[in-house]
């Protein structure tokens, strides 16, 4: 095939399709992960995050999702654990999906305290061992975290992909 060039616009029409989240990555003083319970899908748990508006960087996106669900200003410096990537899951989701987890740090007993969900988005808040969450999620999101809470401790950033047959790091 020749090398054609095109215009910026009409080359990045061909390129593939990607959405982006973000999200922050906290434990408790005692290394205990802090969920949310999403509303929509009670058996699901989240991070603080979500999905990117336009203009924004995935850092900013992380702080202002954090903020919006948990009423928490975060005002640390960007310390990113993982890169999550989703392929393209069709008509449900026509398009790949990229994710950045970012280290939130530890959250004290008063800022827990404070935690204000929005119950549209989230039912309650968490906070268990790993031990403990294995038991309650499926295994695959148990994975995720698993490896963001190693990628964590260890200072190895996680790289996963998810797609039809699973997650793959």
């Amino acid at each position: 095939m020749a090398n054609i060039w095109l215009p910026p616009v009409e080359y990045v029409a061909t390129l593939p399709r990607a959405t982006a989240y973000a999200c922050l990555y906290f434990t408790d003083t005692r290394g205990r992960p802090f969920q949310l319970r999403a509303s929509y899908r009670s058996e699901m748990w989240q991070w603080p995050g979500g999905n990117m508006d336009p203009g924004e960087t995935p850092w900013e996106t992380a702080v202002r999702e954090c903020q919006e669900e948990t009423g928490l200003t975060f005002t640390g410096a960007p310390r990113l654990l993982g890169t999550h990537f989703v392929t393209d899951r069709g008509e449900d989701w026509p398009a790949n999906h990229i994710g950045f987890v970012f280290d939130g740090g530890e959250l004290t007993d008063d800022q827990i305290a404070a935690v204000v969900l929005d119950p549209e988005e989230h039912s309650e808040y968490s906070l268990r061992t790993l031990d403990e969450w294995e038991r309650e999620m499926e295994p695959s999101e148990f994975a995720r975290l698993a490896g963001i809470d190693r990628a964590r401790r260890t200072g190895t950033p996680l790289y996963l992909e998810t797609g039809p047959d699973g997650d793959r790091t």
